[in-house]
C-alpha cells in the first residue's frame, strides 16, 4: 500500500518567536536557551544577536556588545518576512540597543512582548550598569506585556537608589514597575531565604497569582531565560497572560527536575526533558 504523503503548504506554520537576547556559547543561557525552549514548545524561534559572550557553566569572561545598527537590521530583515507571534527580549548590553529595540517593538504595538531583564549572569557579572538600567525603566518596561525579574533585579529596577535596594518589598517593587506602565510584572522567587520558591504575578488590579515550588538543591544556569521564553511560547500559542505564567512556570520546573550538569559549573535546564523518557528525566543531583 501507498502511504498517503500530507501537502505541508495546507499546514499553519509553527508560531514565530523573535528573541534578542546575548550569545552564550554554553548553551546554559542567552539566545541559546531561548531556541531550545521555544522549539520544544512547538513554536519556531527567531533570534536577534545583542552580545558575543565568552563563557561557561562556571560563569561570563568576557562579553562583546553588538552595534546597534546590526541589532535593528538584524531584526527589521527578519520582522519584513516573518509574522512574528510574540517577543523575547533578554540581555541587551547597551543603551543604545535598548533604544533600537524601544523603537522595534513600538513599531510593531500589537505583538507582545515578555522582557527578561538581564542584570547579571548567573555566576554574579555585571552585565548591565547604572545608565543601561535607566534606559530600560524609561524605554522599554512602559511598552512590555510583562516583565519577568527574579526579586534582587526587581529591586534594582525599581529604585534609582542603590542603599533603597534592600528596604523594598516585592510588592513594592512591583507596584513600581506596573507605575512606569507595564501591565503585569511577574517576579521570581528563587533568590529569596524562603522554604519555597515563591512565583507572584501582579497587575494594576493588584496581585493576580501567586505560586510555589519544591526548592530544588543546586545552582541552574539560564532558569530565568527558560521561564520567560516559555511564557512568549505560551503567549505566541494564544494562551491568555495569566494562564501563560502558569504553564511557564510548570515547564520551567520540569526542565530543573531534569536539570544536568555538563562542565564543572552550574546545572543547566533539560529543555527537551520530555524527549528523554523517565530515566532521563531525573536531576543528576538525587
Amino acid at each position: 500500500m501507498t502511504k498517503e504523503v500530507t501537502d505541508l503548504s495546507t499546514l499553519p506554520p509553527p508560531p514565530a518567536v523573535l528573541t534578542i537576547a546575548g550569545s552564550d556559547p554554553s548553551g546554559g543561557a542567552g539566545v541559546q536557551a531561548d531556541i531550545l525552549t521555544l522549539a520544544s514548545l512547538g513554536c519556531h524561534p527567531l533570534s536577534v544577536i545583542t552580545a558575543i559572550t565568552v563563557q561557561d557553566t562556571v560563569g561570563v569572561d568576557d562579553f562583546l556588545v553588538m552595534e546597534s545598527d546590526w541589532v535593528s537590521d538584524q531584526a527589521r530583515f527578519l520582522m519584513e518576512d516573518i509574522p512574528v507571534a510574540a517577543f523575547k527580549i533578554g540581555m541587551l548590553g547597551s543603551v543604545e540597543n535598548v533604544a533600537v529595540v524601544a523603537q522595534l517593538i513600538a513599531d510593531y504595538p500589537d505583538i507582545p512582548v515578555v522582557l527578561d531583564p538581564v542584570l547579571r549572569s548567573g555566576g554574579g557579572h555585571e552585565l548591565a550598569d547604572d545608565d543601561l538600567i535607566a534606559a530600560m525603566r524609561d524605554m522599554l518596561v512602559p511598552q512590555v506585556s510583562i516583565i519577568t525579574p527574579n526579586s534582587m533585579e526587581a529591586r534594582r529596577l525599581a529604585t534609582n537608589d542603590p542603599d533603597e535596594d534592600e528596604d523594598l518589598t516585592l510588592e513594592e517593587c512591583a507596584n513600581r514597575l506596573l507605575a512606569l506602565g507595564c501591565p503585569h510584572v511577574l517576579i521570581t522567587g528563587t533568590h529569596e531565604n524562603t522554604k519555597e520558591v515563591i512565583n507572584t504575578l501582579y497587575s494594576a488590579e493588584g496581585m493576580v497569582r501567586s505560586d510555589r515550588w519544591e526548592r530544588l538543591p543546586g545552582s541552574y544556569h539560564g532558569s530565568g531565560c527558560t521561564l520567560a521564553s516559555a511564557v512568549a511560547g505560551m503567549l505566541a500559542s494564544g494562551l491568555l497572560l495569566p494562564e501563560a505564567v502558569r504553564e511557564a512556570q510548570e515547564y520551567t520546573y520540569q526542565t530543573l527536575v531534569g536539570a544536568f550538569r555538563p562542565g564543572m559549573g552550574q546545572f543547566i535546564p533539560d529543555r527537551m526533558f520530555w524527549a528523554r523518557g523517565e530515566e532521563g528525566n531525573e536531576n543528576e543531583q538525587a
